[in-house]
């Protein structure tokens, strides 16, 4: 079974695999389409796990590095066609990322109050059914054609502890409990699971993607922005006994501690016990099928290239299947902004090695042929054998399988 489920985690490739007619959603696997209906992996009597490896042994290098963008082009010769990553549903569907369309018959959909208000209730049965009815309509627009993928980029889960963040209304609050059950029960809604959970095997009605991860809650203060924030890690508070308050230091400290303090803003035991749990609980007792990384770093490494929070917490500790996707243009400014990796091809390799296994949100400078000299160049593996190319697209296709096959 977990075999299965990590399987069921595909982060690289868009396909859409069920049989339908050509009037209904851009499926592959094309019942009008005979070339493409006998590949192993169109058939949905088998386990999703044999035909995500059938399908994985059939792409090139090139095909997957094609995949790595939200926005991911169509592999024509297996009958694969395009599949948007970016759809939202914060407190309902929304046409605010390029996935939903409201065009056609479908003119709209409904939209719940803010998350900081909803969570006001401490009501997990009000978060299921809201949840629930987001899934519902979700695959309502998709049935309807208006929607170019079913992954979405929802709930945003960051504990909400700056009011001078300007989007705390999108959260849950400031208490990570409450954080963490909203996710859990948010999650379970828009998927199709159970008010309790255990419901889902091979299907999602939807897929949930619980964001951004970790520490998360600037845009823009006094110059610094979310662009280059750095949630530094203190181990050092608790034994030099310092209290600080807005910077300023109001216990047994030396000038110079007081400084350098006021630059420490997230503990071990801060991250361990506030701006963790949520995630934990999103991952574990939600079972989100993605994650998106943050913009920030933490104690100095970019949680998009950081191999510990991704592959050592989320993948080990947690054992999470899913897809992890990068924030808008994150690992283009792993570069850009924060001078991180010396080169855009080091941003890449930076971020595959640390544990996305999903698409770029990619605006701007790393381009397909950017991706491509990544791992044609001297400054990373080459090859189909790169690890992260090799095992990631198993983990994203497998999203996409469960959100396909789900009964219309």
């Amino acid at each position: 079974m977990r075999i299965q489920r990590v399987l069921l985690l595909i982060t690289c490739i868009p396909l859409l695999f069920i049989s339908t007619e050509a009037t209904q959603p851009p499926f592959a696997c094309d019942s009008l389409n005979p070339s493409t209906r006998l590949y192993p992996f169109c058939d949905t009597s088998l386990p999703i796990p044999q035909r995500v490896g059938d399908l994985v042994s059939r792409l090139t290098l090139e095909d997957k590095i094609s995949q790595l963008v939200s926005t991911a082009p169509p592999i024509p010769r297996l009958g694969i066609p395009s599949y948007q990553w970016w759809s939202e549903s914060l407190h309902g569907v929304a046409n605010a990322g390029p996935g939903i369309r409201f065009n056609g018959t479908i003119r709209s959909a409904t939209s719940f109050p803010q998350v900081i208000l909803t969570a006001a209730s401490f009501d997990d049965h009000l978060w299921y059914r809201i949840g629930q009815a987001i899934g519902i309509e979700a695959r309502g627009v998709y049935n309807a054609g208006q929607a170019a993928g079913m992954t979405f980029w929802a709930p945003n889960i960051n504990v909400f502890r700056d009011p001078r963040w300007g989007r705390g209304q999108e959260t849950p609050g400031e208490d990570p409990l409450v954080s963490g059950r909203y996710a859990v029960s948010y999650v379970r809604g828009v998927q199709g699971d159970s008010f309790k959970g255990g419901k889902l095997d091979h299907h999602l009605q939807a897929s949930a993607c619980c964001k951004h991860f970790t520490a998360y809650d600037l845009d823009n203060w006094k110059g610094t922005t979310r662009f280059v924030f750095d949630a530094l890690v203190s181990i050092v508070l608790l034994s030099l006994d310092l209290a600080f308050f807005n910077g300023y230091c109001l216990l047994k400290a030396l000038p110079f501690l007081c400084f350098f303090g006021a630059f420490l803003s997230v503990s071990l035991q801060d991250l361990a016990d506030t701006y963790q749990p949520p995630f934990k609980s999103c991952i574990q007792e939600g079972r989100a099928s993605g994650i998106m990384c943050a913009y920030n770093r933490v104690n100095g490494v970019p949680s998009c290239a950081d191999f510990n929070l991704l592959s050592k917490t989320a993948r080990g500790k947690w054992n999470f299947n899913g897809y992890i996707v990068s924030d808008c243009d994150a690992v283009s400014i792993i570069h850009d902004a924060e001078g991180y990796a010396k080169a855009p091809e080091d941003a890449v390799g930076d971020v595959l090695k640390a544990g996305i296994v999903g698409p770029f949100v990619i605006f701007t400078l790393l381009r397909i042929n950017i991706l491509v000299s990544c791992f044609r160049s001297t400054r990373g593996p080459s090859g189909n054998g790169y690890g992260p190319l090799r095992s990631g697209p198993t983990y994203w296709m497998g999203v996409i399988i469960k959100v396909t096959d789900w009964p219309s």
